[in-house]
């Protein structure tokens, strides 16, 4: 495994600043946002799509450090109703396209949400039982097999057509795949192309043990976050897991995103680790920094020091 980083955390720099500044981290990697939610600050994709000569350019600043990009990521809902859908879905398919362009094989997405039912405006993410209220079934089934489904089985195509290889879907809270379970759902609709990009917090946030989903994601394991949360100490026993505040407010929330270590300690990680070495994968582990309980720098350096010591070189 190697190391990767998230480049949005560094969106105050230019696109050549910030690949210095990840070299001087002695980092040779980047994931890089390209559409979705993100302000994409490294990577001007429809420019890129427009001039030769910029993707050229583009492509010179990562060869000449020596540096690599581990993926491309559209982050977004690509299935919510209206603007959002029809704007995420272009910049997904614009993604794509400059994936091949780029010789990247790998894209990082999220899965989507769609509404609860046709003409619902916006999108509905059902966590609770279906055996009651019983309109609970039916917007679920019209989610995933009138709406996810087709969507992804025409997305699929696409990247096939261009030359990317794997989709790794983020198991994402509000998004129809947010843990293994509905991952393989769409993964044994629509084909291998499509993985997960496992990213412990999330699941450490619901309740879940990201080691045992390791295990189970065994062949479908196509990319890691190297994300930490901490479930907050006589909080969580309070309200339980379910967390609607902002995250600017993480001292009342049950549950924080945190610099990796500050949540699971290293011997944790490093088992995380290499169970995903025994299931296969030996690819980029992208830090993302998004603990606001420190500065981005200490959370970087914090962040980077317990991933080289944990990661299965």
């Amino acid at each position: 495994m190697k190391l990767s980083i998230c480049t949005d955390v560094y969106n105050n720099l230019s696109y050549p600043d910030m690949l210095d500044k990840v070299k001087f981290l002695g980092l040779n990697a980047v994931e890089m946002t390209a559409g979705g939610w993100a302000s994409c600050p490294h990577v001007p994709t429809a420019e890129l799509l427009a001039s030769e000569s910029k993707l050229i350019a583009f492509q010179a600043e990562l060869e000449k450090r020596g540096m690599y990009i581990a993926a491309l990521n559209c982050s977004g809902n690509p299935l919510s109703p209206g603007e959002m859908g029809e704007k995420h879905t272009q910049s997904s398919y614009d993604t794509i396209v400059l994936a091949g362009k780029l010789g990247v094989k790998k894209v990082v997405m999220m899965s989507g949400c769609p509404a609860g039912a046709p003409g619902d405006k916006t999108p509905n993410w059902i966590t609770s039982t279906v055996s009651w209220p019983d309109y609970m079934a039916p917007a679920l089934d019209y989610q995933w097999n009138e709406v996810a489904i087709p969507w992804w089985t025409k997305f699929v195509a696409h990247c096939q057509a261009h030359g990317v290889e794997q989709i790794a879907i983020e198991e994402f809270p509000c998004m129809l795949v947010y843990n293994p379970a509905t991952l393989w759902r769409l993964r044994n609709a629509v084909g291998p192309t499509v993985g997960i990009n496992l990213d412990p917090s999330h699941l450490i946030a619901m309740g879940a043990d990201p080691i045992a989903a390791a295990r189970n994601l065994k062949g479908a394991l196509f990319h890691i976050h190297g994300k930490d949360a901490r479930i907050e100490r006589g909080l969580a026993d309070i309200n339980g897991l379910l967390e609607t505040q902002p995250v600017t407010a993480p001292e009342s929330r049950s549950w924080n995103y945190v610099a990796v270590g500050c949540g699971k300690d290293l011997q944790w990680w490093k088992e995380f680790f290499s169970v995903c070495r025994m299931g296969g994968y030996d690819g980029y582990v992208s830090l993302e920094m998004e603990d606001l309980t420190m500065s981005i720098e200490a959370g970087v350096l914090t962040s980077i020091n317990a991933l080289q010591q944990t990661i299965s070189q």
